[in-house]
């Protein structure tokens, strides 16, 4: 997307200054820093926790459990699909930071106050990255983020070291009884670009959605690592587990389940909150403890 240049005034504190940053949707100059900022976006806000930020408001459910303590520290503005205009406007922010589910309520929400768009896009970690410069820049913590980015660094070096020569891997995200296949350039490809890992099945759609597969899919990619996303539990549906869904002859007779090799992520980490400092750090630490077998 063409970079955009908007000029969006956060009050007139002597302190503040302009500054440019990145955001999904181009630079945006803000005047900066700003002082009460409301959160519509859980990777978002699971950085600016990283990084000693707090969100005055949030969405009344956060599904992430590292970032319940934040709630109670912030007024609920509403949810990520339907902000309470009139909660916000009560609060009075500087700033609302939208991204992913609730990038779709911008305009709504800029009728109440000037709003940046910080989605994760499909480089989940250079995104991760750039996202934590920025927010690093925006609210003055840029020692903070630094520090945290070479410990981001550290982490993809260990998950790539421990990916070294361990065959094949297969992304699969259940729904109850329902499965789905991602590849590479798919939103969880970032598993395969940390891990290094070539994919086990070829094809695979870059669709949002991913490819809805059986098991005779997985039973013919044979993967040497399953790594198991459950949908259902990261938002807290009630039904059919992603280990009794895969719990099928079919699959028991791959590389991956005859080996143990089967790994069933952090559901909110990899799924809500993907793209999160502290949730992308958790899912690199998950994957190299698996990998090197501690």
């Amino acid at each position: 997307m063409p970079s955009v240049v908007l000029a969006l005034f956060l009050g007139t504190s002597a302190l503040a200054a302009d500054l440019s940053i990145p955001t999904a949707q181009g630079e945006v100059t803000l005047a900066a820093p700003p002082e009460k900022v409301a959160v519509y976006d859980l990777p978002a806000l699971d950085t600016l926790t990283a990084l000693g930020v707090e969100a005055a408001g949030v969405p009344e459910r956060l599904y992430v459990a590292r970032l319940e303590s934040v709630a109670g520290k912030a007024a609920p503005v509403g949810t990520l699909f339907e902000p309470n205009l009139e909660a916000l406007a009560g609060l009075a922010p500087d700033l609302v930071i939208v991204g992913g589910r609730s990038a779709a309520q911008k305009a709504a929400v800029e009728q109440v106050a000037p709003v940046i768009d910080m989605t994760i896009g499909e480089d989940l970690l250079g995104d991760a990255r750039a996202r934590l410069e920025a927010f690093g820049t925006l609210f003055g913590r840029e020692q903070k983020a630094a520090e945290l980015e070479a410990e981001l660094d550290r982490r993809i070096a260990a998950a790539t070291e421990a990916g070294k020569d361990k065959g094949r891997a297969l992304i699969v995200m259940t729904n109850g009884p329902k499965l789905s296949a991602y590849g590479r350039n798919s939103r969880f490809g970032w598993i395969h670009a940390a891990t290094g890992m070539p994919e086990a099945a070829d094809h695979i759609s870059t669709a949002n959605h991913g490819d809805a597969i059986s098991h005779e899919f997985i039973a013919q990619a044979n993967p040497d690592w399953l790594f198991v996303i459950d949908r259902a539990a990261a938002i807290g549906e009630a039904g059919q587990s992603a280990q009794a869904t895969l719990d099928n002859p079919l699959v028991a007779g791959t590389n991956a389940w005859k080996s143990g090799h089967v790994v069933y992520l952090d559901a909110a980490d990899a799924y809500i909150s993907a793209g999160g400092y502290g949730s992308t750090v958790s899912l690199l630490d998950a994957l190299t403890k698996a990998l090197t077998g501690q």
